[in-house]
């Protein structure tokens, strides 16, 4: 049985912290304005830029390798925590679609609502999203790593753009993340079931 805790009460928690000031990270919040899938804000008027201390702690050190490896670049969040209110609304939307491969089924939880997992980008020097051959949630198979090579081999995916899809996974993995098969912006800080089996689900 998962512990859960409304989102409202990590506001003082001290195993939660906010993402909005980490240097070298930009927030670009998609479920909170109508630029997402559904075209609707889903976070309303209070986002939850937020992380658990051992994710957040982990984006900073990617933040670092990636300044270290581009001066000047920065990551850029599209998600972070979010609430299993919200991944309710995405699941009821997807699940009897083919794109319910990409939206986890509430009733084990998303890792990002035990704030494990972020998605992201990146973002050059002159505040340009490095272009990654899709946007964030393209649901098709141009979005998926494990169809790389292929989508190379048949010039679908552009050189440069998988150039960028391995930079951003090359600082994800050196700060201790782990990306998954279907999407290129989502990475997870540790590993689902334990963190299923170990943390607070957030509500």
């Amino acid at each position: 049985m998962k512990a859960v805790i409304g989102v409202e009460e990590l506001v003082a928690h001290p195993e939660y912290l906010s993402i909005a000031d980490l240097d070298g990270v930009k927030l670009d919040l998609r479920y909170a304005c109508a630029n997402n899938f559904v075209g609707r804000n889903l976070y309303g008027d209070a986002a939850p830029a937020l992380l658990h201390r051992r994710a957040a702690e982990r984006l900073a050190m990617a933040a670092r390798e990636l300044r270290r490896q581009r001066p000047g670049f920065s990551l850029l969040v599209f998600d972070a925590l979010r609430p299993g209110r919200v991944q309710r609304v995405l699941w009821d939307i997807v699940k009897d679609t083919p794109q319910r491969i990409y939206v986890a089924d509430p009733a084990r939880g998303s890792i990002h609502s035990f704030g494990m997992a972020v998605d992201l980008s990146v973002e050059d020097d002159g505040g340009r999203e490095l272009d990654m051959g899709t946007g964030f949630d393209d649901f098709t198979e141009l979005a998926q790593p494990q169809r790389e090579t292929e989508l190379r081999q048949a010039g679908r995916l552009g050189e440069a753009q998988l150039a960028n899809r391995l930079l951003l996974r090359h600082c994800m993995s050196q700060a201790g993340f782990s990306g998954i098969a279907t999407e290129w912006w989502h990475f997870e800080a540790a590993d689902r079931d334990w963190v299923r089996a170990h943390m607070l689900l957030i509500e």
